[in-house]
């Protein structure tokens, strides 16, 4: 933690330009980690900008928008679904913008297209297993999940959970609906209880033995071995991780990321704080802070994230998830995936 906040406190000269508002930038985000706070302080130290933040689920700040209309006084929307952000461009919010720095960071797959979005750091959807009871050969795709051969072993969170909607409609992307559907239905048949609490939890529950593996975010598994719970970490240290698709598409990559609203009267000091959070030292501080894979391609990993291995990511451009995700949510409900 300490060495991310010493990158970022380098790094932050760069932007000691002072553009100093009369009213605070206002940011609506769904993030929810204490390193953003030190980061959020930081930035307004350095700039003299000073941040309003609002935190709730997507959903809920994309209802207030909506309802604020033109008398919102927010600037930045943030949120940790490729999916919600493809929705929010939909809704028409955004401002698009042009940054050469921009997009010059940041790989074509994980920007929108037009400039009304930009990921700021990445979370890979992988296998979590116990290696007691699971041989790394027998794993291999996320389509080999509904193979008969794993009843009675999954465990995985509830289809209202956006990082499962957004992992369904990249195999939707990947394999078309009628395939997606077989998914859905034999992964539900394969679980070793309904679908119940957050990431962390599969982990622990695959930990405790009530599985034998998860599908989770990566960095949760991050997360549970840096806890300041002994359990946490010892669930952290029962379990391996999988890079699913390696042979093929590659594993599904999500991200967390914003942009620019179009209400927003502060458009200057709004994209400045978005060049700050793909400044080298924001960048590098994520798999320290948060656990989640920088975007930027010159960022380093963390040890613990080298670990794991390099891997394949899908190519996939995010953008495309959002059509996709609507389809996802109705194949989920019709496989009976609670």
């Amino acid at each position: 933690m300490n060495k991310a906040l010493n990158l970022i406190l380098a790094c932050l000269g760069m932007f000691s330009t002072v553009l100093i508002a009369d009213d605070p930038l206002v940011i609506y985000t769904q993030r929810h980690y204490e390193a953003d706070e030190k980061l959020f302080q930081q930035f307004t130290e350095e700039t003299g900008i000073e941040l309003q933040i609002l935190k709730a689920g997507a959903s809920e700040l994309l209802e207030r928008l909506k309802a604020e209309g033109d008398q919102s006084k927010a600037d930045i929307f943030i949120t940790v679904d490729a999916a919600r952000l493809g929705e929010a461009k939909a809704q028409g919010i955004f401002e698009p913008v042009e940054s050469d720095y921009l997009t010059s960071r940041i790989p074509a797959p994980y920007r929108d297209p037009d400039g009304h979005w930009f990921a700021f750091s990445m979370r890979a959807r992988i296998i979590a297993y116990a290696p007691e009871r699971v041989k790394e050969t027998d794993l291999s795709t996320y389509e080999d999940l509904a193979d008969p051969k794993w009843r009675g072993r999954i465990l995985v969170r509830s289809s209202e959970n956006l990082y499962n909607q957004s992992l369904l409609a990249s195999i939707i992307g990947a394999t078309g609906e009628t395939e997606a559907m077989k998914w859905a239905q034999g992964v539900r048949k394969n679980m070793a209880r309904p679908p119940q609490g957050s990431d962390r939890d599969q982990i622990r529950a695959v930990a405790k033995g009530l599985g034998d593996i998860a599908i989770v975010n990566s960095y949760y598994v991050g997360l549970l071995l840096n806890s300041s719970e002994k359990s946490d970490r010892e669930a952290g240290q029962a379990i391996k991780l999988f890079f699913p698709n390696q042979e093929g598409r590659g594993t599904h990559m999500n991200i967390s990321g914003g942009g620019i609203l179009k209400v927003s009267d502060q458009k200057e000091n709004a994209m400045k704080f978005l060049e700050f959070m793909l400044s080298d030292c924001v960048q590098d501080g994520f798999p320290t802070t948060t656990y989640e894979y920088p975007v930027a391609k010159t960022a380093e990993w963390s040890e613990l994230q080298k670990s794991w291995g390099t891997f394949k990511s899908d190519s996939l451009n995010l953008s495309d998830l959002f059509e996709h995700a609507k389809n996802a949510v109705q194949v989920f409900n019709q496989a009976g995936w609670e």
